[in-house]
């Protein structure tokens, strides 16, 4: 998986892949990452990359020919280029979405700055748009991050463990069940104790019993779609 990062601010996403499994990942050759600075891109003699909304409205706009140069770029240099906006605007990112992604080979991400970026730019460029919350960043880079990282972990021979995928939240309508190590009691909290017994069918039994309790607890609106999915 190649993965490149159209951003003002390269050095913001760089410390994220120089540690932990995103290092390891890249240091066996399962990732590889790149970027792009709009700004390399600009025509504008004050290399700005920014500019007040046409309309009124707070705030400046990342400006088109920077970010349609730096795009157009991209994609002479790759054919099998995914590119990826991420806004608040968009439709939530999911579980599901990493996954199928985690197959592409080469996936960009836009990062917007300021109050985001001409929409003359997304309609030509965006093969999808994702957002992570329904809340307000300062920036895309750690939205880009985000969705790298629960991408990369998908891509295969990345974790160091695949089974561990299979268990996680969201592989279907659950919460994970809660999960313990030693000591089996600290500070008087004792672990389940059916966990200590070795009898894997029970203990499954339980982990769902205990995900459904947590899932209904926690997420109430994936508690009703997992019990509508099983009618």
């Amino acid at each position: 998986m190649h993965y490149s990062f159209v951003t003002l601010f390269p050095n913001l996403i760089k410390g994220y892949f120089s540690e932990s499994i995103l290092k390891r990942a890249i240091e066996d050759d399962k990732i590889t990452i790149d970027f792009y600075n709009p700004r390399d891109f600009t025509v504008d003699k004050h290399n700005r990359v920014d500019a007040p909304m046409i309309g009124g409205g707070a705030g400046m706009l990342m400006t088109p020919q920077p970010l349609m140069d730096t795009l157009a770029q991209v994609k002479e240099e790759s054919s099998q280029a995914h590119i990826i906006f991420l806004s608040p605007v968009a439709k939530t990112f999911t579980q599901n979405d990493a996954k199928r992604l985690a197959k592409k080979e080469h996936i960009v991400f836009v990062s917007g700055r300021y109050e985001g970026i001409d929409e003359r730019v997304i309609e030509r460029y965006a093969d999808e748009l994702f957002s992570i919350g329904d809340f307000i960043l300062t920036g895309g880079e750690l939205a880009s991050m985000v969705v790298c990282d629960a991408i990369s972990r998908n891509v295969e021979a990345v974790l160091g463990n695949s089974d561990s995928l299979s268990v996680e939240s969201f592989e279907e309508a659950l919460l994970e069940a809660p999960s313990f190590t030693k000591p089996t009691n600290y500070d008087g909290n004792e672990v389940v104790s059916e966990f200590l017994k070795g009898n894997h069918s029970k203990i499954t039994d339980l982990k769902r019993g205990l995900a459904l309790c947590k899932t209904k607890y926690f997420r109430p609106d994936l508690y009703k779609k997992g019990i509508t999915d099983e009618k």
